[in-house]
């Protein structure tokens, strides 16, 4: 199939929110100028209605507007009403959405008692052994026969009940009749929700919301970005359900989510949202309502239509040059940088000696950052600058210092020998450029919407340059203190070949500090754009820690074990939370080790594709373990398969000892 000609937004550079139809769903409306709904779903066992009604009711408390309860079994279906029934009887009347995975029976059950029912295409009718074949034409039609026959009596029901239905496409659960003829790819997600749709639209059902999930953010904004294209192209705007699945817990798991889910909304894409973190469900209601907040607006209708500088479909890295800043290379084929601006206190002899502790060699859990900044005003700045690069050397510290001239009387020459790049705003680049005696990075405030000022003077100074000098040494600051995203798309549209970094203006608390990272630079890192992120904040191991969870989150950069941890269900085997945390407490020293936690069989497997080593649920008491999608043990008691993971990584050549 030819994504030439499809287009998943209007235009990337400003924000235009999708336009879709209103499903839905109980009394709350999803899709068209609703805001952004925010769900989540329970952790208890579908059958203890009192556990169940009391986790709802705390996610109600939290701010979650529809939630989700699984339903494995044709029993836990049908305790669904009771369910429903006492919220009622407590005055709760959030919309509830039934779970289904493999029942067609379970869901017939279920759509008698919730306002939603979620199927995953990928094994409500199939199954997945991994199994590899190959369909004729006939053979495939015959099988989509198949699925009609067991998938029209619940879309009926559906539609009977004036209920909604969400079509959940899960990376991780693709058939293998969908994975032999389209891979484990986002065509083959878009694929199987569309092949559900059409049986839904025969029997005359449009009350459809659809999610495109995966654990890897950029598998996930390429999968709905091509089903809204597709989507769009055949005139059926279906409103989207947003999630980053298998996110994890902590900073990790909000990074990774604001990553997938916020680039989405910062393109007009989603109308419902779930941040899946693997705590307690009201954890996650905080953290989506602020990615929600962010865009409450509609964005701007009619604006100009414009192609992306990037393949919104496929991941390819931009080209730029290289730029050498001594010990340090920015651009190329490197991996993105990690730039920590220091506050001008910490050049104190105190402070000092606190920074180079976080500069020095370190464990495995605290990376440290590349490039140091300082802010340089005047002369006494600069003379503290230069001594403390001198204090980093004698200390056997090899980080470059990039001074940040914001005082005019700071000459070229007095930096040259004494720091090894200079920062300038863009009114002052010619100058800078012209003396050409040190990398250049240039700052330019990236407006949210149009051309940049900023961009427009760097390019006309690059433009001045000799040919041969033209981008040599020349790096962007993009910044933006709202809409990140965007001015750093605009810039390399503006200025191809040019390193970038993302440059964050705090703002707000951690969380807010952290989903703005993720989405401004996490992004378009995700579309391949981004050199490097610049951090600042008092707190140098935080902001250094945060870079790079972000740049992690992103798959751009690996700087320790990588967890991929399912948020937990009504079918979870074991306690998700004490066993992840268990798990990375004798493994977070693996750095770059991919290690799934699954609670179940249900899209544990498909979604370890990736990882290098899997403990998923199996049964009561016992787990399976994986090597890549490999089941190696089976039935393993739980109490004994903490060592025979280790002991797995092991054998497998992938242990070492920790510090």
């Amino acid at each position: 199939m030819t994504t030439a000609n499809l287009r998943y937004c209007q235009t990337p550079f400003v924000r235009t929110r999708r336009e879709t139809r209103v499903v839905m769903v109980g009394n709350v409306g999803v899709g068209g100028a609703n805001p952004i709904r925010i769900q989540s779903m329970t952790t208890t066992r579908t059958l203890d209605t009192e556990a169940t009604v009391e986790q709802v009711i705390r996610l109600v408390q939290a701010g979650c507007e529809i939630a989700r309860i699984t339903a494995p079994t044709v029993a836990d279906a049908r305790n669904l009403g009771r369910i429903r029934d006492e919220l009622h009887r407590r005055g709760i009347r959030i919309p509830l959405v039934a779970d289904i995975h493999f029942s067609p029976a379970a869901a017939l059950e279920a759509a008698r008692h919730v306002e939603k029912v979620r199927i995953n295409p990928g094994n409500y009718a199939d199954s997945k052994a991994f199994a590899t074949r190959e369909y004729s034409d006939a053979e495939y039609a015959a099988e989509l026969t198949r699925i009609e026959e067991r998938f029209a009596p619940v879309v009926l029901r559906c539609k009977e009940r004036g209920i909604a239905m969400r079509i959940g496409t899960n990376h991780g659960s693709l058939s293998d009749r969908i994975m032999n003829r389209h891979g484990d790819t986002p065509l083959g997600m878009v694929e199987s929700a569309l092949e559900f749709l059409s049986i839904c639209e025969k029997c005359g059902y449009h009350d459809v919301i659809f999610s495109m999930k995966a654990s890897n953010p950029k598998v996930m904004i390429q999968a709905y970005r091509l089903l809204a294209a597709r989507l769009d192209a055949m005139g059926k705007p279906y409103p989207l359900h947003l999630g980053v699945t298998e996110a994890g817990d902590g900073e990790d798991g909000r990074a990774k989510s604001a990553v997938g889910i916020g680039s989405l909304l910062a393109d007009g894409i989603g109308d419902t949202i779930r941040v899946s973190l693997t705590e307690e469900p009201e954890a996650e209601v905080p953290v989506a309502a602020r990615l929600a907040t962010r865009y409450r607006d509609g964005g701007l209708r009619g604006a100009t239509p414009a192609n992306p500088p990037y393949d919104p479909f496929t991941f390819e890295r931009r080209a730029t040059h290289r730029a050498r800043l001594g010990s340090q290379i920015v651009g190329g084929d490197e991996t993105p940088r990690v730039i920590v601006r220091l506050p001008s206190e910490t050049l104190a002899d105190e402070s000092a000696a606190s920074v180079r502790r976080v500069l020095a060699p370190t464990s495995r859990h605290a990376p440290r950052p590349d490039i140091i900044a300082i802010s340089i005003a005047d002369e006494a700045d600069l003379t503290r600058a230069i001594a403390f690069r001198r204090d980093l050397r004698r200390s056997g510290i090899e980080t470059p210092v990039l001074g940040e001239v914001v005082g005019a009387s700071i000459s070229p020459a007095a930096l040259v020998g004494n720091l090894e790049a200079v920062c300038v705003t863009f009114d002052r680049a010619e100058e800078w450029l012209a003396a050409g005696a040190l990398p250049v990075f240039v700052a330019a405030d990236c407006d949210d919407a149009g051309p940049s000022r900023g961009v427009e003077a760097v390019r006309d100074a690059i433009e001045r340059r000799p040919r041969e000098k033209a981008v040599a040494g020349v790096v962007l600051y993009a910044r933006s203190t709202d809409g990140l995203i965007r001015a750093i798309r605009y810039a390399a549209a503006a200025l191809p070949g040019l390193p970038l970094i993302g440059a964050i203006v705090p703002r707000g608390d951690d969380l807010d500090k952290l989903l703005d990272a993720s989405i401004g630079v996490g992004g378009p890192l995700c579309d391949g754009i981004g050199d490097g992120v610049l951090t600042s904040d008092p707190d140098i191991a935080a902001s250094t820690r945060m870079a790079f969870n972000v740049l992690q989150a992103a798959s751009a950069r690996v700087s320790k074990t990588e967890y991929v941890a399912c948020p937990s269900c009504g079918r979870t085997l074991f306690d998700l939370q004490s066993t992840t945390a268990r798990i990375r407490a004798s493994t977070d020293h693996l750095v770059g080790v991919k290690i799934a936690i699954m609670g179940c069989v249900v899209n544990g497997p498909g979604e370890m594709a990736d990882a290098d080593f899997g403990y998923v649920g199996g049964s009561p008491g016992q787990v399976n373990l994986y090597v890549g999608r490999q089941c190696v043990e089976r039935g393993v008691p739980e109490t004994e398969a903490d060592s025979r993971l280790v002991a797995l990584i092991r054998d497998r050549g992938r242990w070492v000892e920790p510090e």
